[in-house]
């Protein structure tokens, strides 16, 4: 017999559930290995980015019934709605029911955006709670976390040795903290997390003789959350630099150098870049200020940020920022980038033509480019570099600079062997557009590569530099651009007209209207690229010329003299 939709299908008896219990039960399965996952693995280590990411998309089946699910919490089982989501009672020692039970916790609600913003603290919770540390209560660290998405009951086990509280039918129930009821909730959505025996609740003192204002109390407030928003491991920094300086025993400032050379490395690890850039300004300006310092400390204070811009060390720091779920700020980047040394340029432009995520790609180019802005000795020498990659990235931020600077390097790369090299180049010198920029664009309009040839033709009619007439004017007569693709004709024809003006006219009329010896007439994309060009004129000895072929039989010329017309009298 089958069972109603919102019913377990395999128990005619079985509780009914606002919906079917699959997807839960699913959700536990890979709670037990995302768990697993958190104790066992790195939080770099592929299989338990794997396993994080299986277990967040494991909840949104459920999110697509409901906005939050309460699970109870027995010995070695979760229930939800009387249905059995996981059952553990064959593996009581590992038992993830168990490390909850023990500490009191007998039922918790996971609501809605769990999974993205308190999943991975609530795996710590659970793993510090498991390893039985005296420190690590279940029931402080879920208070101490304070999560936005999860809601949670628990009964108060007291001082009992046993840590297990007694439910034998005989015994007294356990006291339960139960949720304030409806009478003294200031709001429907009170939470569930309940206070702990012996907390100080302010409100029980606002009535006294001598409680604090309101103007007292908000100062207070503002001052706590001041206090917990500053940033202790710049603190610890300055505390360690502090001591370096002061202290002039040898050994005292060979511990110190030590410490905060771990302690960048760890920094690095854990992706505070914004730290790491602190801590290598601190230590340049500590090293320039302490008073008789030894060079063998001052050795060791340099080799500190000397480490960050090791090639190799850069480098496995940007792999970690490629293959990262989180990316860091990108004023905490762009601190760390104004730290290193020139030669890194090489490195990071490297990156970022091999990065798979664009957001990191987005995050090295404006670091990169900040860095290039600063030292841009170091981006001419990159300029040309032997590495295609790191030349043509250099290209590029130099053009996106528009550093006059760069011109030089720039005109000699448009002679490259490679054409992606020397299109790079083009763009570049069409980005900077100086005199200087535009005169070796006129050299590169005769190119091997028809790219470099419609790029320069599109950079002199943009920049309207007329020096270069002659060129294009000896390109328009010539026989290759009959055999040229339409794009590379129209670039050319529109590149003279820009630079021809009245002067053009002649050549292009006689191009779009008049007949050979025999009678025919030029090739119709080629008229319709003599009509670009004369309503790019826009004079009225143009538009005349344009009349004449209103009426064409060739469509091509017929609408390119149309559009012709109607961009010249938007030009009048």
């Amino acid at each position: 017999m089958s069972a109603a939709p919102a019913q377990v299908a395999e128990h005619d008896d079985a509780p009914e559930t606002p919906f079917p219990p699959a997807p839960i039960i699913e959700l536990f399965k890979l709670f037990t290995k995302g768990v697993r996952a958190h104790q066992l693995y790195l939080h770099n280590n592929p299989t338990y980015l794997k396993a994080l990411e299986l277990l967040r998309a494991g909840f949104a089946p459920v999110w697509e019934q409901t906005d939050h699910i309460t699970i109870t919490i027995t010995e070695s089982t979760f229930v939800w709605e009387g249905v059995t989501v996981l059952d553990e009672s064959s593996k009581s020692s590992e038992s993830l029911a168990w490390t909850f039970y023990k500490d009191g916790v007998r039922e918790l609600r996971f609501e809605r955006g769990f999974e993205e913003d308190n999943l991975v603290a609530f795996l710590d919770v659970v793993q510090r709670a498991r390893r039985n540390a005296e420190d690590d209560d279940l029931l402080v660290m879920l208070w101490e976390n304070d999560m936005a998405h999860l809601r949670y009951r628990y009964i108060d086990i007291g001082n009992d040795t046993s840590g297990i509280p007694d439910f034998s039918p005989e015994a007294p129930e356990p006291r339960v903290i139960e949720p304030p009821g409806p009478d003294d909730a200031p709001t429907p959505d009170e939470t569930l997390l309940q206070s702990r025996p012996g907390t100080v609740n302010l409100e029980d003192f606002d009535a006294t003789l001598y409680f604090l204002d309101q103007h007292e109390v908000e100062y207070l407030k503002g001052e706590v959350e001041k206090e917990y928003a500053s940033d202790l491991r710049a603190n610890v920094l300055a505390m360690l630099l502090d001591i370096f300086e002061l202290q002039a025993d040898g050994a005292v400032r060979t511990e110190i150098a030590e410490i905060l050379d771990g302690l960048m490395l760890l920094l690095l690890s854990a992706a505070q870049f914004q730290s790491v850039a602190y801590l290598i300004k601190e230590i340049r300006d500590a090293a320039e200020r302490t008073k008789g310092l030894e060079p063998a400390h001052r050795a060791l204070l340099a080799k500190i940020p000397d480490r960050l811009s090791d090639p190799q060390a850069l480098a496995q720091i940007l792999q970690s920022l490629d293959e990262g779920h989180e990316l860091p700020p990108q004023d905490a980047l762009n601190a760390l980038f104004d730290q290193l040394k020139p030669a890194t340029l090489a490195t990071i432009f490297d990156w970022v033509g091999r990065v798979n995520n664009p957001a990191v790609r987005t995050l090295l180019q404006t670091a990169g480019s900040r860095l290039a802005s600063a030292h841009t000795s170091e981006l001419m020498k990159l300029i040309g570099n032997s590495d295609r990659v790191v030349a043509i990235e250099a290209i590029r931020r130099a053009g996106a600079m528009k550093s006059s600077a760069a011109v030089a390097p720039l005109g000699k790369r448009t002679s490259d062997r490679d054409p992606g090299t020397r299109l790079a180049a083009v763009q570049a010198l069409a980005d900077i557009g100086s005199a200087g920029a535009l005169q070796w664009l006129e050299r590169a309009v005769e190119d091997d590569d028809r790219d470099v040839r419609v790029a320069v033709a599109r950079a002199l009619t943009a920049r309207a530099y007329r020096p270069a007439l002659p060129k294009v004017e000896a390109i328009v007569k010539g026989k290759p651009i009959r055999d040229a693709d339409l794009t590379e004709r129209m670039a050319m024809f529109e590149a003279y007209g820009a630079l021809s003006g009245d002067a053009g006219v002649p050549l292009l009329d006689k191009i779009l209207n008049e007949r050979t010896f025999l009678g025919k007439r030029e090739d119709p994309e080629l008229r319709a690229c003599a009509a670009m060009a004369l309503g790019r004129i826009g004079t009225d000895k143009a538009t005349e010329s344009l009349r004449k072929s209103v009426n064409e039989k060739e469509v091509i010329v017929r609408n390119a003299v149309s559009k012709a017309l109607r961009g010249g009298a938007a030009q009048s």
